[in-house]
């Protein structure tokens, strides 16, 4: 059947045509070269939208026909054109370090991309991470597509009735008015890629999005070839209905590594970002089974070595979680092709895989289906590496195989032009795009007096906008016109600003800041040193505890002794969002720790100068340091009860005794010398350490290059080395309830202790496990991890062997435990292979 496709984009003259092309690579969205091009278009429509694709859909035909003789026009066409040309043929980072032969590319899956604002399929910060991570990989040239879903309506804008409670709209998303394009392989028609589901195959269209350089994959069931039901699976982002949830996710995994295939694209890494796209494991090695003709389970053991996981939750609670019951209905078809039982693959995302009573979690399929697991922080590491220590029992929790990569953000997309100015002065335009070594000293000699400027000007730019956001959002309200009139007069420019903006979540505690209003008030009102408090942040739609925070700072802000210095700007988004980073001179953030898994918001401010007064979690627990910001709590986790009322009052007392007094001491000059001294700290130290840059390149030298190089050693040959490995596990998984210690002599000599241990492997091939010694860390140190050797087998006992080994004696002897773990140079223990045994 032939299937119709329709451009996305009108008719353009002939001199104007490569506007299509600017228009719809989002490129835009971080760099400005184009800006002056859309303002000459139509300067209300691109003050009003910053989208060059709604100028291009909504511009006059008579006026398309002027700029297409208007020599100026034509001139700064060009300008954009080459500036786009040269970006694309820049050679960069990626190719520079490394050989094009290391790395196929990328397959980075996520369920949401906030890229900006023309492109509404995010709900918040995974989503703003993800794109930052198709931007980066852009800039650096890293071979990366994106794969996610097309939502027709995405996730709810916030809405304020007039008692402040939030209520959710849900604009649809038009396709044809979006920068995205039909995936049409040449020679053939739109690609939709086929699902099974129970008594129907369903659809899912293909469409693309240019980021600069990289691609990004986006798939939808809204075709009228599917029945009115499944055209609705990809309406909203996280459904809350079980039914649909799981939909999507087989839609995001299974319909997104089809598309891998469709393309022929040579993806030798797949990176989950978060588990919702994890039946891309199951999907990657069915697709090895039908080539390579192994089981399952051999194919798997091939195929996940070029599997990598993020995971970006600190509490079993935030995890996917789907019924046996519905798996079973969803996914028998899928399941019977790949020749195990449905227990089996249950199994997989359990526990305990044998427990029927245990439902199915996709965080923990995505596991198992990887053989690279990192958090998103350094403290998100060791809170996941306890939160999923019963997957590995008797391992000890630092050996839990789950490691971090602090996230960071892209900066181009939030630097003001300010900022820009600054930093393109210090250290030249190609700044984020390769090394960053050399811009802490290149921002240390930025004089005092330029920072300050930066810092005034971006403050007065984002009162500027809160001003008339805020007049639209009364109006909205059907405020009076008194009322709207009296808003021109809220906030002042020059006044220390304070930004607090995220999603309101009971755990990110949005109010404590409320928690002693008079103080908080008198603070606010100081007439000698003001300060003023720019709020915004949506609650989930389904979150009625998260609504109710909403409304208490609504309130809290029309009170009439601070409404001139409070306000809450409703539907917090990506434009929002780049206003208020490049605009406060302090962001908050209050989380009880340690459920902030990383909490990227506060990297924003870095660039442009804003400072960070956060709870001690997350990123700020190893960013930290006196002279780059203030911190709340301590290094370890306060009793719920006991832990807010003391963080106020630590809050009120830095806000009060620190940060007020250092922004007004100003020296003749009217500069605040010691402000100025911590923002070149921050901005020298923090900014180029917590970008985005700094995060893909540490994703692709330690977990992307390996992965490739695994997955290509594991697949070769048919995949005969996963089909070894398979037969390695089964082995082991036999014989290890006979293995047993026997006995463990211990004495000294000089400056160690020599061990001798017998063990017993019935008939294991001793090259299949290792033996060690084992010390818990002492004093912050690492885990003290001794091979021991293995000697001749005890004469006349059968199966029987003796290991000896040395340790240094800075310890006692009685610190260190042997222990018996799996052994095999191709395979990640105890990540894909957890059995250990214990001498005691």
């Amino acid at each position: 059947m032939k299937r119709p496709v329709r451009s996305t984009l009108r008719v353009l003259p002939k001199k104007l045509q490569s506007l299509a092309e600017l228009a719809t690579d989002l490129r835009w969205t971080w760099s400005h070269a184009s800006d002056r091009l859309w303002n000459m278009m139509d300067p209300v429509m691109w003050e009003r939208t910053q989208n060059p694709l709604v100028i291009l859909q909504s511009i006059p035909q008579h006026r398309l026909t002027q700029l297409a003789e208007d020599p100026e026009f034509l001139g700064e066409l060009e300008q954009a054109n080459r500036a786009r040309r040269e970006y694309q043929a820049q050679r960069g980072w990626f190719a520079r370090r490394h050989s094009a032969e290391a790395l196929g590319c990328v397959a980075y899956f996520s369920m949401e991309f906030g890229i900006g604002e023309a492109l509404p399929l995010y709900a918040g910060g995974l989503g703003v991470l993800a794109g930052d991570i198709l931007k980066t990989a852009s800039d650096l040239a890293v071979p990366v597509v994106g794969v996610g879903l097309l939502y027709q309506e995405g996730y709810g804008r916030q809405i304020l009735d007039r008692a402040g409670w939030q209520i959710e709209a849900y604009p649809y998303n038009d396709p044809l008015s979006l920068p995205v394009r039909p995936v049409m392989p040449p020679g053939k028609e739109w690609l939709h890629i086929p699902l099974e589901l129970p008594g129907r195959t369903l659809l899912l269209r293909v469409w693309q999005a240019q980021v600069g350089r990289v691609r990004l994959y986006l798939l939808d069931s809204n075709t009228p070839l599917n029945t009115a039901p499944d055209r609705g699976i990809t309406s909203k982002l996280y459904d809350d209905r079980p039914e649909i949830r799981l939909l999507q996710e087989m839609a995001l995994g299974f319909g997104g590594w089809r598309v891998i295939e469709s393309l022929r694209l040579r993806a030798d890494v797949c990176h989950l970002n978060e588990g919702h796209a994890a039946f891309a494991v199951i999907e990657r090695a069915h697709s090895f089974m039908r080539k390579s003709g192994l089981s399952f389970g051999e194919a798997l053991w091939a195929t996940r070595a070029g599997n990598v996981f993020t995971t970006h939750t600190p509490v079993a609670a935030g995890f996917d979680v789907f019924s046996a019951e519905l798996i079973r209905q969803y996914l028998r078809d899928h399941v019977a092709q790949l020749g195990i039982s449905m227990e089996e693959f249950l199994g997989l995302g359990r526990r305990i895989p044998h427990n029927s009573d245990e439902p199915f979690t996709m965080t923990l399929l995505a596991m198992r289906g990887s053989t690279a697991v990192n958090g998103v922080s350094r403290l998100h590491g060791e809170v996941s590496r306890r939160l999923f220590q019963p997957l590995y029992p008797r391992w000890p929790e630092p050996e839990v195989p789950i490691g971090s990569i602090t996230n960071g953000v892209h900066v181009p997309s939030w630097d003001s032009e300010w900022a820009d100015t600054l930093w393109t002065k210090a250290a030249g335009k190609a700044r984020w795009l390769d090394e960053l070594e050399t811009l802490a000293e290149a921002m240390r000699h930025v004089d005092d007096a330029e920072l300050w400027t930066m810092r005034t000007e971006g403050r007065k730019a984002l009162t500027d906008f809160a001003r008339q956001r805020l007049i639209q959002q009364y109006r909205l309200m059907g405020a009076d016109p008194e009322t709207v009139q009296s808003l021109a007069r809220t906030l002042d420019p020059q006044a220390l600003t304070i930004g607090f903006a995220r999603r309101f979540a009971e755990y990110k505690r949005p109010t404590l800041l409320l928690h002693n209003r008079e103080r908080l008030t008198r603070l606010l009102t100081n007439p000698d040193r003001p300060v003023q408090l720019i709020v915004a942040g949506k609650a989930h739609p389904h979150d009625q505890t998260g609504k109710a925070l909403v409304q208490q700072f609504v309130r809290f802000a029309r009170e009439p002794a601070v409404r001139d210095r409070v306000i809450f700007l409703a539907d917090y988004d990506l434009a929002l969002a780049e206003y208020l980073v490049q605009g406060v001179d302090v962001w908050v953030n209050t989380p009880r720790r340690p459920w902030e898994a990383c909490g990227t918001s506060g990297m924003k401010v870095l660039v442009n100068g804003g400072l960070n007064l956060s709870e001690l979690d997350g990123w700020w627990a190893e960013a930290y340091s006196p002279e780059v910001g203030w911190a709340l709590g301590g290094s370890r986790e306060r009793p719920e009860a006991d832990s807010d009322a003391v963080e106020a009052a630590e809050l009120y007392d830095v806000l009060e005794q620190h940060v007020v007094p250092e922004f007004y001491d100003r020296d003749p000059r009217g500069i605040p010398v010691r402000w100025v001294a911590r923002m070149r700290a921050s901005m020298a130290g923090l900014a180029p350490r917590y970008s985005s840059n700094r995060m893909l390149r540490e994703y692709v030298e330690r977990l992307y290059l390996p992965a490739a190089a695994r997955v290509r050693k594991r697949t070769a040959d048919h995949g005969r080395l996963g089909k070894e490995l398979l037969t390695w596990q089964r082995m082991l998984a036999h014989q290890w309830p006979s293995l047993r210690f026997g006995t463990v002599e211990v004495h000294r000599e000089g400056d160690a202790w020599c061990f001798t241990v017998t063990l017993y492997l019935a008939g294991l091939d001793p090259a299949a496990v290792a033996v060690e010694l084992y010390a818990e860390p002492f004093d912050g140190t690492t885990p003290v991890r001794e091979p021991l050797a293995k000697r001749e087998p005890l004469a006349g006992e059968a199966g029987w062997y003796r290991y000896q080994g040395r340790v240094r004696a800075t310890r006692p002897a009685e610190h260190f435990t042997p222990r018996v773990i799996p052994a095999h140079c191709e395979a990640q223990v105890p990540l894909e292979e957890s059995h250990i045994l214990w001498f005691r």
